[in-house]
C-alpha cells in the first residue's frame, strides 16, 4: 500500500472493539479491520466461534484477541465493556454488530420479546458508545459503527421489534454523531439488505423467499458478509472524517426501488 492510501485507510496503531465478531457481518468486518492494520478484540457469546476467529486471524498476521460476554443484561453490558479494554487498552473503534432477530407473528409479541431485543441490539450500542466515546473525544479520535437494518426505513418479512430496534440504533447513530462530532469522534451505520447469515437462518429455509429478495436487489443477488469488509475499512480510518451521523446503505440497490 502506498503512503497516500495508508494515509486514507490505514489502521496500523488503531485499537477496535467488534461485537457480534466470531460469525457473519460481525466476523467480516473484524477481519478487514484486522487485515487493514487495527488490533482486533472479538465479543461474542460462543467461546469456541471466538477462537476459531482470533485463530485464523493470528494465522494471517494480525493481532486479535476474544473476550466471550453476554450483552443481553445490563450487568453483562458493562462487564463486556470493561473486558474488552483488556487486550489492547481503550479503543479508537467501536462496531456494534451483535444482535438477535426474535421475530413471531406481531401479535405474539410478548413484553419479554422486547426487552430482550431492545437490550442486545439497542441498549448495548448505547452503553457501550458511552463507555468508549468519552476517551476517544479527549485523544481526538473515533468511530462507532453500527450495524443497522433495512427495516429500520421499511417494514418486510414481519419487521417486528427487529425494526423498531435497528429504528433505534439510527437514531442513536444521530444523537452521538450530534454529542461528539467536534471531538473527532464520527458516528454512522451500515445497513445491509439481506444478507445470508446465521441471523438470517430461519428466512433461508425458503429458497422462493430467498429468490425474490434477492430479485428486489439491482444486481441480482443478496448480500454476503464479504460486502461490508472495504465500507468497514472505510468509515473506520482517517479518510472518513467528514462523515458523520450518516447511514451507508450496502444493499445492492435494494433500498433505490
Amino acid at each position: 500500500m502506498n503512503a497516500y492510501l495508508e494515509s486514507l485507510f490505514s489502521l496500523e496503531g488503531r485499537t477496535a472493539i467488534v461485537t457480534g465478531g466470531s460469525s457473519g457481518i460481525g466476523r467480516a468486518i473484524a477481519t478487514a479491520l484486522a487485515r487493514a492494520g487495527a488490533s482486533v478484540v472479538i465479543v461474542a457469546r460462543g467461546g469456541e466461534r471466538i477462537d476459531e476467529t482470533v485463530s485464523e486471524l493470528h494465522d494471517s498476521g494480525c493481532r486479535a484477541a476474544g473476550v466471550r460476554g453476554d450483552l443481553g443484561t445490563r450487568d453483562g453490558i458493562h462487564a463486556v465493556a470493561e473486558a474488552a479494554t483488556e487486550p489492547f487498552g481503550e479503543p479508537d473503534i467501536l462496531v456494534n454488530s451483535a444482535g438477535i432477530n426474535i421475530r413471531p407473528p406481531y401479535a405474539e409479541i410478548t413484553e419479554d420479546d422486547w426487552d430482550a431485543t431492545m437490550t442486545v441490539n439497542a441498549l448495548a450500542p448505547f452503553l457501550l458508545g458511552q463507555r468508549y466515546a468519552q476517551g476517544m473525544a479527549e485523544r481526538g479520535y473515533g468511530r462507532l459503527i453500527h450495524i443497522s437494518s433495512q427495516q429500520a426505513h421499511r417494514a418486510f418479512v414481519g419487521s417486528g421489534i427487529y425494526g423498531a430496534s435497528k429504528g433505534a440504533i439510527e437514531s442513536l447513530m444521530r444523537s452521538e454523531a450530534e454529542a461528539w462530532g467536534a471531538h473527532g469522534v464520527t458516528s454512522n451505520t451500515l445497513v445491509p439488505g439481506f444478507v445470508l447469515t446465521p441471523l438470517n437462518a430461519r428466512l433461508q429455509e425458503d429458497p422462493e423467499q430467498i429468490a425474490a429478495l434477492a430479485a428486489r436487489t439491482m444486481v441480482g443477488r443478496n448480500g454476503l458478509p464479504a460486502d461490508f469488509a472495504a465500507a468497514a475499512v472505510f468509515l473506520a480510518g482517517a479518510g472518513s472524517a467528514y462523515v458523520t451521523g450518516h447511514s451507508l446503505f450496502v444493499d445492492g440497490g435494494m433500498s433505490a426501488h
